[in-house]
């Protein structure tokens, strides 16, 4: 009986050591399989945020403000009200420190980031090594920006726009481009057509084909049209050549129904007068759709 429990005893010591054994060595194989798969990049991000406040923002910065329009493909001003919006509310674009006490990226890099991927559709790590941010930051800041500029600005701007809106249109369309009451281009709109004509319908929906994004496709249930056609657009009036018109009017391609509201180049431009137009016309719509084409 007593050899019997002494048996008992020395096998629960071996199996003790051989359970420690085990643990230990998964223990460090897990230690060393993180020490190979995992490097840490010191990222030096607050001499990131004060390179970038040096070449764009300081008072005599390395770079002027058309270089940054060109570069973010937006302009400074509105890049900055919307990084001190975006700052002011939420908690993601506040510079704090991290567990280890170092401050973290600005608004300011993490918009510049997210504005660098949309405005020339680069891999999310190409910014790391002017900005510092890395790729999965760089992702979340995309993330972040898309949703909180809607969230922010959509009653102000993502709206039909009103009698003041469309004077300010008529203004400063006739002003640059030389068209009276012009309110844009409807390539610009992204908006569906619901009166779109049954012959017409689904036959440019494929996404390989080009311009298919722009055009029939695209322009169902239009509050552009539909207030049109039932009346309720806003009555701007503008005159052309001793003729009062009651709508305004937008620009469009050959593929575009002959409509009162639609101003559409010639296919064909034969004479001089209509080469201008048709030069014209396209100029302008060109020059919008550049504008919008990063917002989209």
């Amino acid at each position: 009986m007593k050899f019997l429990k002494s048996v008992d005893l020395d096998d629960d010591v071996e199996f003790v050591k051989t359970f420690f054994n085990v643990v230990q060595h998964i223990h460090d194989e897990e230690s060393s399989n993180v020490a190979r798969t995992r490097a840490v990049v010191n990222r030096d991000r607050q001499a990131a945020h004060d390179l970038l406040v040096r070449d764009y923002f300081a008072d005599n910065c390395l770079y002027n403000d058309d270089s940054f329009e060109r570069r973010f493909h937006l302009n400074k001003a509105i890049f900055l009200r919307i990084s001190n919006a975006l700052e002011s509310r939420y908690d993601f674009f506040k510079q704090k420190p991290d567990a280890r006490g170092r401050m973290g990226f600005s608004s300011i890099q993490k918009c510049a980031a997210a504005l660098k991927y949309l405005g020339y559709g680069i891999a999310f790590d190409a910014s790391d090594e002017y900005l510092k941010v890395s790729e999965r930051t760089a992702v979340e800041c995309v993330d972040w920006i898309s949703a909180c500029v809607y969230e922010v600005f959509h009653e102000e701007y993502l709206r039909k726009p009103t009698h003041r809106d469309i004077e300010r249109l008529y203004s400063t369309h006739e002003e640059r481009h030389g068209f009276s009451g012009m309110l844009g281009s409807l390539d610009c709109t992204h908006v569906a057509w619901e009166k779109c004509p049954n012959a017409w319908r689904g036959q440019f929906t494929r996404g390989d084909i080009a311009g298919s994004n722009n055009d029939l496709n695209v322009l169902g249930q239009s509050p552009l049209f539909n207030d049109i056609w039932t009346g309720k657009a806003p009555h701007m009036t503008f005159t052309v050549n001793g003729h009062a018109y009651k709508y305004g009017y937008y620009l469009g391609d050959g593929i575009y129904p002959n409509y009162s509201t639609l101003m559409k180049g010639y296919s064909v431009p034969r004479s001089e007068k209509t080469k201008l137009f048709t030069k014209k016309q396209e100029s302008a719509r060109k020059d919008i759709e550049r504008a919008f084409g990063v917002l989209k």
